[in-house]
């Protein structure tokens, strides 16, 4: 239907091209189509190549997975060539074509981006998120999932120049430890929800940091951190009193004890209580559970 709207002409009414294009196309019409059938929108004529080359311009949220999972290096520089509002940019999983070489003249000339996805993004370097650091004041949201070339440098870069975040994804970033997190929370402070999942370098001293620093915390994921205890989750129920999610499945040293605090004040946790485990336990021992009657 809306490719009718486009090529329709009649004595009375223009062509939809004859729509004002910044106050009209752009900002109500064009918005609401995928970013794939935008893109071969080109292919009709000049004047509708013009028309997506000044909505790409002005885009202020570009996500690759619209596109699909392989995206020609040049088709992505060609995309974002002209654009300087970007307010989000997801790139997860880009790993096959993504380099700090297509990325940094984005993030360079995109100074209001507020979130950035770049989980998976295997090749690229330290310098991608120096430069995040100091091209993005105004981050909110960043994810770095599973790109281990994060370091500790970079990462006080980002504490130093991004301190407005409120949530940050580092799991899997393996080369950080407990000084580089400890850093960062001391810088931001703001922060909401953070993932240190899956880092068998983060313990005690990060967590109870973090907790410190960050009052505002709502979610904590601490999957597979081998050396976080029980002495750091009470000091994240002592000090985080908005908490209202924290995963530490895997924490083998992170017992009912600690977790039955936050527990009784509704904070959702991924381990269920040691009855209720002992339970399905049963359950798939001998196929039901009927009736057990348990004193204390």
């Amino acid at each position: 239907a809306l490719w009718c709207l486009m090529m329709s002409v009649t004595p009375t009414r223009g062509c939809l091209l004859d729509l004002p294009w910044e106050d009209i196309l752009v900002p109500h019409i064009l918005c609401h189509l995928p970013l794939q059938q935008l893109l071969s929108l080109q292919r009709v004529s000049k004047s509708f190549q013009s028309l997506i080359q000044l909505y790409l311009a002005n885009m202020r949220c570009f996500d690759s997975s619209q596109i699909g999972p392989a995206i020609p290096r040049a088709a992505f520089v060609n995309l974002l060539k002209d654009n300087e509002v970007l307010q989000q940019l997801a790139l997860q999983n880009c790993s096959d074509w993504l380099t700090d070489q297509e990325l940094l003249p984005v993030i360079g000339q995109n100074h209001h981006l507020h979130q950035i996805q770049l989980k998976g993004c295997a090749q690229l370097s330290r310098h991608a998120l120096v430069a995040i650091s100091l091209s993005c004041p105004n981050l909110r949201q960043l994810s770095l999932a599973h790109c281990e070339w994060v370091d500790s440098l970079s990462l006080r870069s980002l504490a130093d120049h991004c301190k407005a975040l409120e949530a940050v994804d580092l799991t899997a970033c393996r080369q950080l430890k407990d000084e580089a997190i400890c850093y960062l929370v001391q810088k931001c402070g703001r922060l909401k929800s953070l993932s240190l999942a899956v880092n068998a370098n983060v313990g005690d001293v990060a967590v109870e940091e973090t907790a410190k620093c960050c009052p505002e915390l709502e979610h904590l994921d601490l999957t597979g951190c081998l050396r976080v205890k029980n002495d750091s989750i009470r000091v994240l129920a002592e000090y985080c009193p908005k908490l209202r999610s924290l995963k530490v499945k895997h924490c083998h040293n992170v017992a009912e004890s600690s977790l039955s605090i936050l527990r009784s004040r509704g904070v959702e946790l991924d381990v269920e209580p040691p009855l209720q485990r002992a339970l399905v336990l049963l359950q798939d021992v001998v196929g039901f559970a009927p009736f057990i009657n348990l004193q204390i």
